[in-house]
């Protein structure tokens, strides 16, 4: 199943993939959001697939107005960094024994097709491919064997990041929140549509048509499962909460000369199976 946020005609709806069209599945009496549909943890997502063959209204994928992140309001935004060997490398970073884990929140980011925001003080705005993990059922200290019965799903995020600012302190979120300097999309594609922990898929990020990252979900350091027990030791997981898994190598600020997303660039994370965000680089107003 595959499931966006979007707007038509003014209206925030749920919608699900059918073809290249959205079933407007909140027009039709619906869920309001996905966020509401996990939160009742009880199993209501396979009751969405009665809308694939009703009479809700049917939106074109190309006619949709707006794109809104797939999951409105998550309570908790944890993110991974250097969950890639290769990555860890190109920073000249030591591989990591335990994740490297850091928050991100919702102000910091946009939706498919909406602008990603360059700042003012910085020109140096990094992109990061990235695949989400989307808790659908909650839990603390969860066992390795039952890690992935608590994934719902899985989705696209560019985290983009004001390298300097990351690099100012040694917590590095400052410079992974300014406002809409990442995105986070278009679909939520459930977990039941792909390998087990989401291996195996194909993560590519281009930028101006170039490619600039091209690696496999194989090769985390830290499997999803891992990251699931591994958060779950410290806080309760909650239907909703999104882990953002790590980028691999092929960021701009390792490459010589360096490469930073600027105002006109349209940078395209695709990953196998879930498909294709995309942002135009805008600067700020």
């Amino acid at each position: 199943m595959q499931l966006a946020h979007f707007c038509h005609k003014g209206d925030i709806s749920l919608g699900m993939r059918v073809g290249d069209e959205l079933v407007d599945i909140s027009g039709a009496g619906g869920p309001a959001s996905l966020d509401e549909v996990l939160a009742a943890n009880d199993g209501s997502l396979a009751s969405l697939e009665e809308f694939a063959n009703s009479n809700a209204n049917r939106i074109s994928i190309d006619a949709v107005e707006k794109w809104l992140p797939p999951i409105l309001s998550p309570s908790k935004a944890l993110a991974i960094g250097l969950n890639y060997v290769d990555h860890a490398a190109e920073g000249q970073q030591e591989v990591p024994t335990y994740p490297v884990i850091f928050t991100r929140y919702p102000s910091s980011w946009v939706g498919h097709k909406q602008p990603i925001i360059q700042p003012k003080v910085s020109k140096i705005l990094d992109y990061e491919g990235e695949m989400v993990v989307v808790i659908g059922k909650g839990g603390k200290a969860i066992s390795k064997e039952k890690a992935l019965d608590h994934v719902a799903g899985y989705s696209i995020f560019n985290e983009g990041s004001l390298r300097d600012y990351q690099m100012r302190t040694h917590q590095w979120g400052i410079g992974k929140n300014f406002d809409k300097s990442g995105s986070f999309g278009p679909f939520f594609v459930s977990a039941d549509e792909l390998p087990d922990g989401a291996v195996g898929l194909q993560l590519k990020t281009v930028l101006n048509g170039k490619e600039m990252q091209n690696a496999n979900t194989r090769d985390m350091i830290f499997d999803v499962a891992t990251l699931v027990v591994t958060l779950s030791e410290v806080m309760a997981l909650n239907p909703g909460d999104i882990i953002i898994s790590g980028t691999p190598a092929g960021v701009g600020g390792a490459r010589k000369p360096p490469v930073f997303m600027q105002p006109g660039d349209v940078c395209e994370i695709s990953i196998e199976g879930i498909g294709k965000l995309s942002n135009a680089i805008e600067l700020e107003q």
